[in-house]
């Protein structure tokens, strides 16, 4: 079922920059957003995975949603806010609480974690929360960290039911579930599929995908961009590129667990005023983050 927002292209997961005192660095979330809208994002992703939005309290969640608001609606680009939990009460009040919010365009929904429900209980998951929820609903299907994946068929469920704009597919391989997905939503308005497993992009854009909510492009973003352009336009050759160049950087800023490389690198490029993550995260080892430089430089060669 068409839904009210049609999400294409690249969007970035932020992170959540600290201070060195420990608290949330917003002018600094303010200034990336700005900087990647200007590399040609068609959005910011606040309280994703990459935004360490498990290590912030309530106040703080609510002071980045607002900074990131304020740079997407000053640039006209479009927010989508993280809201899943694996408790579909506080999730329906989670995207409740968004109502309201500047440039909103759509909230990000996970798969339940921990407590491994059915499929069904999934996807009746999911229609409860679009029930509530004031702008429509990405869903995040990521069974690496979840511990469940919600299948073609479920998701194809909820692909005709009012209120769902799309998926951000995060699976290791482009599997047959995944290609069954792309095939079945490519037939349904206003439901797109957006890559979340950064090293498979360009071929899923290639097979109908939409885009992607993509961390790797915290750093060579307008490349991301152009790969993601070059999918969606079918250009193969020059997309193939983009993507044979990108794929060291995305392999070495995933060396440690996310989001800790990115840090270390925006703040080895003065982006950002600390390399920290929050425990149970550390920060990035040396070898890791000149490793991920050395990367970048090349593929920005």
């Amino acid at each position: 079922m068409p839904a009210d927002v049609t999400l294409r292209g690249v969007y970035i997961p932020v992170i959540t920059p600290f201070a060195a005192d420990g608290s949330v660095a917003l002018d600094a979330v303010e200034r990336l957003c700005h900087e990647y809208v200007d590399a040609g994002v068609a959005g910011i992703v606040a309280l994703g995975t990459t935004g360490e939005s498990t290590a912030l309290d309530v106040d703080e969640k609510r002071a980045v949603v607002a900074a990131c608001a304020r740079a997407c609606a000053e640039r006209d680009a479009e927010l989508i806010v993280g809201a899943g939990t694996n408790n579909t009460r506080s999730t329906k009040q989670a995207v409740e609480d968004l109502r309201g919010t500047p440039a909103l365009a759509a909230a990000l929904v996970v798969v339940p974690y921990y407590v491994r429900p059915s499929e069904a209980g999934i996807v009746a998951h999911f229609k409860e929360a679009a029930a509530a929820s004031p702008v429509p609903v990405v869903l995040y299907n990521i069974a690496a960290r979840t511990g469940r994946h919600l299948s073609a068929a479920g998701v194809l469920e909820l692909a005709r039911t009012a209120n769902f704009a799309g998926i951000k597919q995060a699976t290791a391989t482009l599997d047959a579930d995944t290609l069954e997905l792309l095939a079945g939503t490519n037939a349904i308005d206003g439901f797109v599929v957006l890559g979340g497993e950064d090293t498979l992009l360009f071929p899923l854009v290639l097979m109908g995908g939409a885009g992607a909510i993509c961390a790797s492009a915290h750093v060579c973003t307008e490349r991301f961009v152009e790969m993601i352009e070059c999918g969606l336009a079918g250009k193969v050759d020059d997309g193939r590129t983009h993507a044979e160049a990108l794929l060291p950087v995305t392999r070495a800023c995933f060396a440690e667990p996310n989001p800790a490389v990115f840090k270390a690198v925006l703040h080895a490029q003065g982006r950002i005023p600390t390399p920290d993550v929050r425990l149970p995260l550390v920060n990035a080892a040396d070898a890791s983050v000149s490793g991920a430089l050395a990367a970048i430089t090349a593929a920005s060669a």
